[in-house]
């Protein structure tokens, strides 16, 4: 008797998967556009000790590549990645280090990171790349904003991100390619300010990307926001000294994604238990009314418990924020 919930979701969550796939591999196939072509990046030093000197250097570098990936998408007739690259290229922003290729991999931050006592590391979820970069950007602003002086936001899109209606959305496979970059990510952080107080924020795919990536990272807390798993069973799988936490709005259709996991002969799929629920053992945020994409829309409760998280302070009650 007891089998029979499991076997159930097990069912649903196939189901899902083969509904998806079904629509989503020749729709996505079709829908693709022609790869953007764009130069291989220079290869980067260690950063070494975030001096204002070592990271103006560093902020050019991640600068030339840019345009240099901006001549080449000119070249190649696409108006729509020359305009995102030019908006890039500005002196005023400032990337720790930029790729081009395969969809885009970049790492800006916001905030001064050389006096930085407060760091929130980004990790975006499916959808996100160059051409579809703007929500990343602004959750980012208003992260910083919100966090104010003495703290600085890395927006990390450091792999290829799944599409949000495609099968690899249900499968941990793209977060186990990016975890390795992820954690090389935050130790040259650490490095690079030993001092400061760091955090991991994850956002929808993007927490099965930090769930993989989790043992051994050298961060304060892992916050998990819209998520729809970690490819784990509970908190204690990501065999983290961090604390976890875990927050999701009631307008956020996430909640209705099946959490369990399928391993099939080829793949597992599914992303594991929902962690906002009790059995997974994260600590809980209030999130308010947040709809997927609204967790770090300006004024919203949702923000102002994650910059709290980040600042090392209890997240505010429901009702209570103002």
């Amino acid at each position: 008797m007891a089998s029979r919930p499991r076997s159930s979701r097990c069912r649903r969550t196939l189901l899902a998967a083969l509904v998806i796939a079904s629509v989503a591999v020749p729709v996505s196939g079709a829908a693709r556009p022609s790869a953007v072509p764009a130069p291989a990046p220079a290869a980067l030093a260690p950063l070494g000790a975030a001096t204002p000197a070592v990271l103006a250097g560093r902020y050019a570098a991640g600068r030339d590549g840019i345009r240099a990936a901006l001549r080449a998408a000119e070249r190649h007739g696409d108006h729509r990645r020359a305009a995102a690259l030019r908006a890039m290229a500005v002196p005023a922003r400032h990337f720790l280090s930029f790729d081009g290729r395969d969809g885009g991999r970049a790492a800006e931050v916001f905030g001064d990171l050389s006096r930085a006592g407060r760091i929130a590391v980004l990790v975006p979820g499916s959808d996100t790349s160059l051409d579809r970069y703007a929500r990343l950007r602004a959750g980012a602003t208003a992260l910083q904003r919100e966090l104010g002086e003495g703290s600085a936001v890395v927006a990390w899109l450091g792999y290829r991100t799944p599409g949000t209606v495609s099968p690899e959305v249900l499968t941990p496979g793209r977060a186990d390619d990016a975890a390795p970059a992820l954690r090389r990510f935050v130790a040259e952080l650490a490095a690079a300010r030993p001092t400061a107080r760091t955090s991991l924020l994850c956002h929808s795919y993007g927490s099965v990307v930090c769930g993989r990536a989790a043992a051994g990272l050298d961060v304060t807390d892992i916050v998990l926001y819209g998520s729809p798993g970690t490819g784990g069973d509970n908190a204690a799988a990501l065999r983290t000294r961090a604390t976890v936490w875990a927050g999701r709005g009631t307008g956020d259709w996430v909640a209705r994604v099946p959490h369990t996991r399928l391993r099939l002969p080829f793949c597992t799929v599914g992303l594991g238990a929902d962690p906002v629920s009790r059995e997974f053992g994260a600590r809980g945020f209030a999130a308010g009314g947040a709809g997927h994409s609204d967790y770090l829309k300006p004024g919203s409760l949702s923000l102002a418990n994650i910059a709290r998280i980040v600042s090392g302070l209890a997240p505010a009650e429901e009702g209570r924020h103002a």
